[in-house]
């Protein structure tokens, strides 16, 4: 059951992740063709809610969606007990949501 419901969780964020990533690409392609600079681009994302609260959820869906995969990676092709598999994908979620929260936050500007 565990198994399916992993399955399902991440198709889910695959399906999520789809648009963000397009979303992300042409926005890299609008700044770099705009000629826009570092410092004009933060100014656009601290002035907004909607580029935070999208890299945010682009974030979660990353860190649920990856961890995933490489469990199923570790469990077919490692000789890894099952749950040191499942400790290093949970330990992978975790450095990859604290860290893109972490970027989310810096570009914000809700820190102040």
């Amino acid at each position: 059951m565990m198994e399916a419901r992993l399955f399902a969780l991440q198709r889910l964020t695959a399906m999520l992740m789809g648009p963000f990533v397009i979303v992300h690409l042409l926005v890299i392609l609008y700044a770099v063709r705009g000629g826009l600079s570092a410092e004009e681009i933060l100014a656009r994302t601290t002035s907004s809610v909607i580029w935070p609260l999208f890299y945010m959820l682009f974030v979660v869906a990353a860190a649920i969606h990856g961890p995933i995969g490489i469990r199923n990676v570790l469990r077919e092709w490692s000789p890894l007990p099952l749950h040191v598999g499942n400790w290093i994908a949970a330990l992978f979620a975790a450095v990859l949501l604290v860290l893109g929260l972490r970027a989310v936050w810096a570009i914000s500007g809700w820190a102040g």
